[in-house]
């Protein structure tokens, strides 16, 4: 049970043992290195009064409102000193004796870094010590399937800046830069063109490097099935007035009667069935929705 602060205090508790350290704190109490600040997400923990644990955010003033002592200011301190100045805190009101207290951060942010875009865990990282931008990807689960082959990294109060990455982070180590407090971290998303309807295997293909055309990406599906209505084949691309279609004589393609279409990212190449059942009035709609169930395949340059 928790008091307010007009309550009478509690009888003092002797607190003499040595607690234990809490399993997986993001940040160990006692740690001399790390400085607490405004948005920082803290447990704090006494030992032997369960009763006046708290988790809790430090506000815009910098200070935390605790049980029985409330506010205390604890922006630009180590955790030692806020540990250092809690007790005290607790000691001199007669709340608890001895006091031991311990702070955890569970969620640091202001001197955090933030990780976007294209990894396992997006969010808000701690950055401590000397850190690179590897160790903070790996915090953040490693890129995901459709993370791109650049980085964008912008430190604070600068001009973004762009790093080359490979799929294995470890034949890119010249791009494994330093990383600071407040620095903002986004991985790209390749670029991804959508092979859908009557092909062999319909796919989302990464363009991890160069560019592809209609007869590449076709072949690279396995080819359209011998129900595909060829001469129906379009584009589907998507711009600021919304979708639009583009045909595709898939058919003279194939028989090198007509040169190669180049296509853009995000476009879907919809392939439709000669089948009835299908409604072509439709096609754009239901080349969309067929995109969004495919698998993705990566394009090696």
């Amino acid at each position: 049970m928790l008091y307010a602060q007009s309550a009478a205090p509690l009888p003092a508790i002797n607190a003499t043992a040595k607690p234990a350290s809490a399993a997986g704190a993001p940040v160990e109490a006692g740690n001399s290195a790390v400085r607490l600040g405004v948005g920082d997400l803290i447990e704090v923990s006494v030992f032997g009064a369960p009763e006046l644990d708290t988790k809790i955010r430090i506000n815009s003033d910098g200070a935390v409102n605790l049980p029985l002592i409330n506010d205390v200011h604890v922006e630009g301190l180590t955790l030692d000193e806020a540990e250092t100045v809690i007790a005290r805190r607790l000691e001199n009101g007669g709340f608890v004796k001895n006091p031991h207290v311990q702070i955890y951060v569970q969620e640091y942010t202001s001197q955090g870094a933030s990780v976007l875009g294209e990894v396992a865990r997006p969010g808000i990282y701690p950055v401590l010590g000397n850190q690179t931008l590897f160790t903070l990807i790996s915090a953040a689960g490693g890129l995901t399937d459709r993370a791109g082959k650049s980085i964008i990294v912008t430190h604070r109060g600068q001009a973004p800046i762009t790093v080359p990455i490979s799929r294995n982070l470890d034949d890119s180590k010249e791009s494994d830069i330093a990383v600071l407090p407040g620095d903002a971290v986004v991985v790209r998303r390749a670029d991804v063109v959508y092979v859908v309807g009557d092909v062999g295997r319909p796919s989302g293909l990464l363009m991890e490097g160069g560019s592809i055309s209609v007869l590449q990406a076709i072949a690279l599906v396995g080819g359209a099935n011998s129900t595909a209505k060829l001469n129906g084949t379009r584009i589907v691309r998507r711009g600021p007035a919304g979708l639009s279609t583009i045909p595709v004589p898939l058919k003279k393609l194939l028989e090198a009667k007509t040169n190669d279409l180049p296509m853009q990212a995000d476009d879907i190449l919809f392939v439709p069935t000669s089948s009835r059942k299908l409604m072509q009035a439709r096609s754009a709609e239901a080349a969309v929705q067929l995109a969004t169930g495919v698998g993705l395949v990566a394009i090696r340059p």
